[in-house]
């Protein structure tokens, strides 16, 4: 019997639509983008742009562990793997604060950076915030290649709608998650943690410190930057 209960199969293709936009976009830009249907398919294509003996360092990013390509490089054993952001079953940092900044640092001379975004525009520009600026700076100097991944969600109309969406939603979000799952408890006192909404704060301990633009690529570094959409909804 026919019944508008689920729309789950014109979501998908809304979300394919705006991601051969963005794709396009991107491509003209000198940044290397492409579309994959499901987190699976985004799995075996990101392993396969990593090669075996390429040392891998990642961005804190919920969709990477989405995809779950930390554990499979692992498994592999064909990669070094630099993860300042290791937890514990409680969600506590496995290494001390100096250890994750050294391998923070240690993210610049690495084969491969793997992180998420924050918002892509259907133009063409990764839109990111960073608290402490590793993840953002690492995108755009030093690793020899980065892969970052996203789901259809992230995509955006332009860097405006971007930058709202991170103020008023991810960035909320991500400060309760650190906040709650990792016991982060300098963050109690961020008003997004308190209230849900951003008020352009001042905070010592805020999370949105380093706002960054990528709006392409130089010619001289076509390439460097891969970008893989998701047909799915992944990270915040």
């Amino acid at each position: 019997m026919y019944g508008e209960k689920d729309i789950n199969l014109e979501r998908k293709w809304l979300g394919e639509q705006r991601a051969i936009i963005a794709v396009n976009n991107l491509q003209k830009k000198n940044i290397n983008a492409q579309y994959c249907a499901n987190r699976r398919e985004a799995l075996t294509t990101l392993l396969d742009m990593i090669p075996q003996g390429a040392s891998v360092a990642r961005g804190d990013s919920i969709t990477v562990e989405q995809i779950g390509i930390i554990p499979e490089l692992l498994n592999r054993q064909r990669n070094a793997v630099i993860d300042p952001f290791r937890w514990d079953a409680e969600g506590h940092y496995i290494d001390t604060a100096e250890d994750r900044r050294q391998m923070c640092r240690e993210a610049f001379f690495a084969d491969i950076f793997l992180a998420g975004t924050n918002a892509v525009t259907m133009d063409g520009k990764l839109v990111n915030v960073d608290g402490l600026g590793n993840r953002v700076a690492a995108m755009i100097f030093g690793p020899e290649k980065v892969l970052l991944v996203a789901g259809v969600n992230k995509i955006v109309r332009d860097v405006d709608e971007a930058r709202e969406r991170i103020r008023q939603f991810a960035g909320p979000l991500n400060a309760r998650r650190h906040y709650e799952q990792h016991h982060c408890d300098e963050l109690a006192g961020l008003p997004c943690v308190r209230t849900g909404r951003c008020v352009n704060c001042s905070h010592d301990w805020k999370i949105c410190c380093y706002w960054v633009t990528i709006d392409g690529a130089a010619l001289s570094e076509k390439g460097r930057i891969n970008v893989v959409l998701v047909g799915e909804e992944l990270g915040i």
